[in-house]
């Protein structure tokens, strides 16, 4: 894995092993959502997160929810770009890291949001929109 940063801009949907830095724009509400398996429940957020070229969605699970705040600059490593709802969605998963940097954050873009562009692909409710198979 290379320490290269890339821009927001830069991402698409095809983005793996993705090193970032960026500031937290903004931490939506935290809510419980039940886990695949197992029974048990999983805290999820989404933070706003941005450089000087856009902004996207980071989607955060768990304990990783705490590790950020508004305002905070972010260095996010081994990050991947997956697809939700017809938008992109940057996210760390269980080989990823965030930490907080000191490094300077100048102006964000928030005209180029890379959320906001419908993108082919992902979950959107249904897989390859067929039905659920049923058993």
């Amino acid at each position: 894995m290379s320490e290269e940063f890339v821009k927001v801009k830069d991402l698409n949907t095809n983005s793996k092993h993705v090193n970032l830095l960026a500031k937290v724009l903004s931490l939506s509400e935290t809510r419980e959502v039940p886990a695949r398996y197992g029974g048990s429940t999983n805290r999820v957020a989404e933070a706003r997160i941005g450089d000087e070229t856009g902004t996207i969605l980071l989607t955060l699970w768990n304990e990783n929810i705490d590790l950020v705040k508004p305002n905070d600059v972010i260095m996010i490593k081994n990050g991947y770009v997956n697809v939700y709802r017809r938008t992109m969605r940057l996210n760390v998963g269980k080989y990823g890291s965030i930490e907080k940097s000191d490094a300077p954050m100048g102006d964000v873009n928030t005209s180029n949001d890379m959320s906001e562009k419908e993108v082919e692909g992902g979950y959107g409710g249904r897989r390859f929109n067929r039905p659920r198979r049923r058993y």
